[in-house]
């Protein structure tokens, strides 16, 4: 496998944001400063890893999506693509 980007990590997460008709950015400005957008997927770095988070308030509190805290790209970029199998699989099953 070649080597995993940001863009290519990037790329799986608006993704995410489009299958499940979530705002495509975490923020955005308005007048009187910013406004969390609740319900974004996105990408969270520290400690040399990353890791997928959720926009969770109106005070830009995140809950992690991703399992294993803090990883490397390649690795979450392979559970990022499951992530988003699964949604699409669901989103297409039949009731």
């Amino acid at each position: 496998m070649d080597r995993i980007t940001q863009g290519d990590l990037e790329y799986l997460v608006d993704r995410i944001n489009e299958v499940t008709k979530s705002p495509m950015e975490p923020w955005t400005k308005q007048e009187k400063g910013i406004k969390a957008n609740i319900g974004n997927y996105h990408l969270d770095y520290a400690y040399g890893g990353v890791k997928l988070v959720r926009m969770e308030s109106d005070g830009g509190g995140i809950s992690v999506v991703s399992t294993g805290g803090y990883g490397t790209k390649k690795d979450l970029y392979t559970w990022m693509s499951a992530f988003l199998s699964g949604i699409v699989l669901d989103k297409t099953k039949k009731v």
